[in-house]
């Protein structure tokens, strides 16, 4: 078996361990030597043997007498748990006989508080008066400790009750019923609180205790609220008239008080007080500035930091503001007072005078405000605004019109500037209206300012089609009778000056209200306006001369007419009238005078010339025509001095004009008509608007050319060069020469 196994195993290692130390013959002599050492590791490795059974032996033994021991303590517990069990079962009956002592204790506990209160319940009645009196007093904060000596009284019967029977409604509505007085002082001493919260911006400045003392009242009941709910949550039973929320209440009657702040100040209406809105505006600014300052200098440091007082007040200010300019917004605003509202809305309210005042910052940040009206509103108030605006400047501009007509036809002449120009108060009114409305517009913003500017330019250009049509019709009605208007001349100068004084002033509107880059969008409308502007002058000075000239026309009739020949002072009567009508003209200003006189210049000339052109005399020989051309030559130096005189500073040359009559004084004076060809060619040449019916007229004034002289000089005359002089402006071609008609031959 296994043991015979293990034993050839072991015999067949003995063997071979000892072959291999009997290697060689020298190594037999070393045997007992071998023997020996085996010997002594035999007994080592049996002692070590014995050693290990040994401790495994005692190991056995000390686990069998544990066991032992289990074995007995099991036994005891066993009898223990037999004899418990004896007891309890003997002992049921007795805990049952103890139910009585347990209803007791309770019964017990109920009494002694029932004890405890019966001195408070007693006493109620005198504290309820006790409490009145404080708070007739305005001992506000005794006053509340007693109230809640008083709530709490019934709130610990009232649950007393509840925990013995919830059900119990009548018993319940007992205690309730005698507390009822307490109801009512809670409800006065509440009263008080809210007078003093109204006033709370007054009151902090007078009596800022009696402010603390409220909050204070306000901070326990809202201690007793959270107290009582929690309670409920445990076990479902709150007080009547729980939770009182005195703090949301605080801040409601906070609220109303701000609302009605803000609506109080409007005091008057429009048909009492033209400037009702800016006053209410302007109230409204100092009230909110002061309280908010007030807010937070003084309220803060009444309330506990979690009240967040200045911040709430701040956002119940802006709220009640935002209503009002709301309300004030739909109302039907007229022109100037949507101006005012929106400057109101858009600039002071978040101005240094208002929300942007420095004592309010960082507190109040200007930039985080909402806008009290909304972007739409402002759109819709601008449009109205502009619509107004349209339909009053078309009204005014009408009425100014209006009214310079009026002007027009006074028996005294206009008034005159600071350098003696004639002018009416049309522009100065004009334009003193259109910067009233560009201030106001200025105020709420550039864009505005720009739109009403455009506006205002827009409505001038058809004011001045107007202002044209209607000195056109003053120039007809007085030909209708030109006694009438009395200053009718003056008032012409004043309609011209007028036209400058428009220029100058659009100019500097411009330069004033406009922005460089919007120059573009306007330079058509401003042409359109120079333009108007220079037909209503240049009209008006051609209605000015054709008065001169019919003033003139009977002297002008007498012009180269046997009289004249004879000698008569038609041209001294016709110098010193245009000299006259000069004088007044020289109420007319610089551009358009220096036109006027070289115009009237030109006029007198050219009509001089037309009387030459009418064939109402033929020199009878030489000596006629010698005398007939020096006079042409003294009247030339006449009107050349005349003009002279009138032009006199304005650097005007117009000395040439003159010259036309001499050239042809100098045609009339030859005596040798065979040099008439050469004088008549040179005329020609001088002055190429000279046409062959001139020509004719002139030799027939002459009275020695004969027909075919006349066709002669006439046809070889259109083969000949012209020189004239490059300053030259036709003058002939205005000139027409009566042909010979059959009412003039039965003259």
């Amino acid at each position: 078996s296994t043991m015979e196994e293990t034993d050839r195993e072991a015999v067949a290692t003995a063997v071979q361990r000892v072959a291999g130390m009997l290697q060689r013959p020298d190594q037999l002599d070393k045997v007992e030597q071998y023997r020996r050492r085996e010997a002594r590791k035999k007994a080592s490795v049996e002692a070590r043997l014995k050693a290990a059974i040994q401790s495994q032996l005692d190991g056995v033994r000390t686990g069998l007498s544990q066991l032992h021991n289990a074995l007995n303590d099991v036994k005891d517990i066993q009898q223990s748990l037999i004899d418990v069990n004896k007891d309890w079962r003997q002992s049921i009956n007795t805990i049952e006989n103890l139910k009585d002592v347990k209803d007791a204790v309770v019964q017990h506990s109920q009494l002694a508080a029932a004890v405890e209160n019966l001195k408070n319940i007693f006493s109620v009645p005198e504290i309820v008066r006790e409490t009145q009196d404080l708070i007739e007093r305005g001992e506000l904060l005794q006053a509340h400790r007693k109230l809640m000596d008083l709530e709490c009284s019934r709130d610990n019967l009232m649950y007393e009750q509840y925990r013995m029977d919830s059900k119990n409604t009548h018993d319940m509505n007992l205690i309730h019923t005698y507390f009822g007085d307490m109801q009512k002082l809670s409800e006065e001493l509440a009263k008080q609180l809210w007078m003093v919260v109204q006033r709370s911006l007054v009151t902090v400045r007078r009596d800022p205790t009696l402010l603390v003392s409220v909050v204070r009242i306000i901070e326990r009941e809202e201690k007793i609220d959270r107290r009582m709910l929690d309670r409920k949550k445990q076990t479902g039973f709150i007080p009547p008239g729980r939770p009182k929320k005195w703090k949301e209440k605080m801040f409601n009657i906070l609220e109303r008080t701000v609302s009605t702040r803000i609506e109080g100040t409007q005091a008057d209406t429009r048909e009492s007080d033209k400037m009702w809105l800016v006053r209410h505006l302007e109230i409204i600014r100092k009230y909110v500035l002061d309280d908010l300052l007030v807010a937070k200098t003084l309220l803060d440091q009444c309330f506990p930091p979690h009240y967040d007082i200045f911040n709430k007040l701040l956002n119940m200010y802006h709220q009640a503001l935002s209503t009002r300019m709301q309300e004030l917004a739909a109302e039907d605003l007229e022109a100037n007072e949507i101006v005012s509202l929106l400057s109101w809305v858009l600039n002071t309210y978040k101005s240094a005078e208002m929300m942007g005042n420095p004592e309010l910052s960082p507190e109040v940040d200007v930039n985080s405000l909402d806008p009290l009206i909304s972007q739409n509103v402002v759109e819709q108030l601008l449009s109205k605004y502009m619509s107004t605006l349209t339909s009053n400047i078309i009204g005014w501009l009408r009425k100014a019109l209006e009214t310079d007509k009026k002007d027009w036809i006074k028996e005294t002449e206009p008034e005159a500037d600071q350098d003696g120009y004639y002018q009416t108060t049309l522009p100065a009114i004009v334009f003193q209206m259109f910067e009233q409305n560009l201030q106001v517009a200025a105020q709420i913003n550039e864009d505005l300012k720009t739109k009403v500017l455009l506006l205002c330019l827009q409505q001038m250009n058809s004011f001045l089609t107007r202002y044209k049509d209607e000195a056109q019709l003053y120039k007809e009605e007085h030909l209708k009778n030109r006694q009438y208007p009395q200053c009718y001349v003056q008032y012409m100068i004043a309609v011209i000056n007028n036209c400058q004084t428009f220029k100058e002033s659009i100019i500097s509107l411009k330069r004033k209200y406009l922005k460089t880059e919007m120059e573009d969008t306007l330079s058509i409308s401003h042409t359109s306006m120079d333009a108007t502007l220079d037909i209503i002058a240049k009209e008006g000075c051609s209605s000015l001369l054709d008065e001169v000239f019919m003033d003139l026309e009977p002297h002008l009739n007498e012009l180269m007419t046997k009289k004249w020949l004879m000698g008569s002072n038609a041209v001294g009567t016709i110098c010193v009238t245009v000299e006259d009508y000069f004088n007044d003209f020289a109420r007319i200003k610089k551009p358009y005078k220096k036109t006027m006189t070289i115009e009237a210049h030109r006029r007198v000339v050219v009509e001089y010339i037309r009387a030459i052109m009418l064939k109402r005399i033929s020199f009878k020989n030489a000596e006629e025509r010698k005398e007939g051309a020096e006079i042409m030559i003294k009247e030339a130096e006449q009107f050349r001095f005349l003009f002279k005189k009138l032009a006199a500073g304005s650097g005007e040359d117009t000395e040439g004009l003159c010259d036309i009559i001499e050239a042809i004084a100098e045609v009339i004076k030859l005596t040798d008509p065979s040099l008439l060809y050469l004088e008549v060619s040179t005329l020609v040449s001088k002055y190429p608007d000279i046409r062959d019916d001139h020509i004719a007229a002139l030799l027939t004034v002459r009275g020695d050319a004969s027909r075919d002289m006349k066709q002669t000089i006439i046809e070889t005359l259109d083969q000949g060069p012209s020189q004239p002089n490059p300053n030259y402006v036709p003058i002939f071609k205005e000139i027409t020469v009566p042909t010979l008609t059959v009412p003039k031959l039965l003259k």
